[in-house]
């Protein structure tokens, strides 16, 4: 198999907040989400050979963040390139509430 740069993942709102409230409601983990700037994700993609991005959930001193890093058409991670972590979690860095978090 291969990944496929141009692949659809659009959701529609009403179908994102469902899957959404789904998570919080089974609550598993008191992070609903996090926050990664766009430097740090434009540098992942601007490897030559990077076609998206592929996510690790992991743990910095117990709490869950997002390892980052890109991937290649052959489905292999780019971990020699540009990582990114140091999610910014939410909670505390919190959005007003709206269909995606509340």
């Amino acid at each position: 198999m291969s990944f496929n740069p141009n692949e659809n993942h659009s959701i529609t709102l009403a179908a994102a907040s469902v899957m959404t409230k789904a998570y919080r409601d089974a609550d598993i983990n008191s992070k609903i989400g996090g926050f990664f700037g766009k430097d740090a994700i434009q540098a992942i993609l601007n490897q030559p050979t990077c076609v998206g991005l592929k996510f690790y959930f992991a743990l910095d001193n117990g709490n869950l963040t997002l390892v980052l890093c890109g991937a290649k058409t052959d489905e292999n991670d780019l971990f020699e390139g540009v990582l990114a972590e140091d999610c910014k979690p939410d909670p505390p860095h919190h959005s007003t509430n709206n269909p995606l978090n509340s």
